[in-house]
């Protein structure tokens, strides 16, 4: 069983991110912080295998109590949750360690993705005293995506599907099939079905845009 302790200030959120967490298999809630000065003294006092905490709260914002986090050198893994979209943060946090940064608003799924990733890490890392190169790669480059490429259709290949996820997370706003074949060099036949298979393992989310003339254009966004 797993270690959780978090931290977030509203009480509702507290109380419904405590309900997603205990609904993923093999996670407990050991405790709760109000802020993030309180979260770090928890953190530093329970030793939690994982910490889920919030970046906008009084007294002491997430990005604070994981720097101070770093440099009290706690045994503990981070999941931040945050209204935050801005490079800015999103770099202080990665810079920090953050195991992963889930944007408001989340759904479940987005939640239990997050865990269930954390989980195999944890496995594969503590299964062995030390690692191949291998090994450490598919850690450090997420298991997510090592899961993805074993249940990739005949026809589809790894490479190419990292080169759309990376594609896509680097747009502003959701763009087209056509749009990403152009951008990867692609057949738009050939992005459309890696598309449609990031769509069935939601990694990305269909938007329809309506307007103009013809049929309205399914964009692509990544979640």
């Amino acid at each position: 069983m797993l270690r959780v302790l978090l931290v977030e200030d509203d009480p509702m959120v507290r109380q419904v991110n405590q309900q997603f967490i205990e609904n993923v298999k093999g996670f407990q809630v050991i405790d709760t912080a109000h802020d993030g000065i309180e979260g770090v003294e928890k953190a530093a006092m329970l030793k939690p295998d994982l910490v889920f905490m919030d970046v906008y709260m009084p007294r002491q914002d997430g990005v604070e109590s994981l720097r101070q986090i770093r440099a009290r050198e706690l045994p503990v893994d981070v999941i931040t949750v945050t209204a935050a979209n801005d490079r800015e943060t999103i770099e202080k946090l990665v810079h920090l360690g953050v195991f992963d940064y889930i944007m408001k608003p989340f759904s479940f799924e987005r939640m239990k993705e997050a865990l269930e990733n954390y989980a195999r890490y944890k496995q594969k890392f503590t299964a062995k005293d030390a690692l191949s190169q291998q090994e450490l790669d598919a850690l450090l480059h997420k298991t997510q995506d090592a899961a993805l490429s074993k249940e990739l259709p005949k026809g589809l290949n790894k490479a190419t599907l990292d080169k759309i996820v990376t594609y896509i997370g680097t747009q502003q706003a959701a763009i087209s099939a056509e749009e990403v074949a152009h951008g990867v060099g692609l057949a738009r036949v050939t992005a459309r079905r890696y598309l449609d298979f990031l769509e069935k393992q939601k990694r990305v989310v269909i938007e329809i845009q309506y307007g103009g003339i013809g049929r309205p254009v399914n964009q692509y966004r990544l979640l």
